[in-house]
């Protein structure tokens, strides 16, 4: 039996990560009614919960992407996909942009706070089974994207940049990731393509390191970190 089948045979559990109080609130008494219940676990705006105890072991992480007012943690996100977490963005967002690369960093589903249980409920069961949702709003970004200057990389392409900023050389790449140094390069290779077909030449690894900042790939304290 596929893992997926496995989570709809016992109740799904969600941890809520958003600062307003009667957000959460309102969320659990959504899941509280769902038929069957979703089991919901309260962050109280606490990130690090989701690392901790019962948020630990959840289906779900529902996400607001502004914990901090003014900043979206892309981030924040992009962790928790890298850590195999399954994410619904419930966000008060609306604007395309975000929807987008929320979705390129791996989030299951795009909510607004506005589009409410009719919609949450879905899309959690359906991140829990590892399935992505598309709800309106997100729907409407999809149809509307053709910013020509946001290049469409693959999961493993990202995941080679990423690894290629943290290491000293593609050798170091190759053995991580278990693949070969001609593939490596090759990746490298078709993503300074994608950039400079969209108009954003990458020549040089400092380059990449840029357009990888700009469209929420990796963090200046990642780069930072040792």
């Amino acid at each position: 039996m596929a893992a997926a089948d496995r989570v709809t045979d016992r109740q799904i559990t969600a941890v809520i990560v958003d600062d307003h109080a009667a957000i959460a609130a309102g969320v659990r008494a959504w899941c509280e009614r769902a038929t069957p219940p979703i089991d919901l676990v309260d962050a109280e705006g606490r990130l690090a919960w989701v690392w901790t105890g019962r948020g630990a072991a959840a289906d779900v992480v529902i996400f607001d992407l502004e914990l901090v007012p003014g900043r979206p943690d892309f981030g924040a996100l992009r962790r928790l996909v890298d850590h195999g977490r399954r994410v619904v963005v419930y966000s008060q967002h609306a604007d395309n942009a975000t929807a987008i690369k929320c979705v390129d960093l791996g989030a299951l589903a795009y909510l607004t706070k506005r589009e409410g249980a009719d919609h949450l409920v879905p899309a959690i069961r359906d991140a829990a089974a590892g399935r992505p949702y598309t709800a309106p709003s997100l729907s409407g970004a999809l149809m509307s994207d053709n910013a020509p200057d946001r290049p469409r990389l693959s999961t493993r392409e990202t995941e080679v940049l990423r690894a290629w900023f943290a290491s000293s050389s593609k050798e170091l790449v190759a053995r991580k990731l278990d693949i070969t140094v001609k593939t490596v390069d090759t990746h490298i290779a078709r993503v300074r393509v994608k950039y400079a077909n969209a108009g954003r030449a990458a020549r040089t690894k400092s380059d990449l390191v840029s357009r990888a900042l700009e469209d929420g790939l990796i963090t200046l304290a990642e780069l930072n970190t040792p």
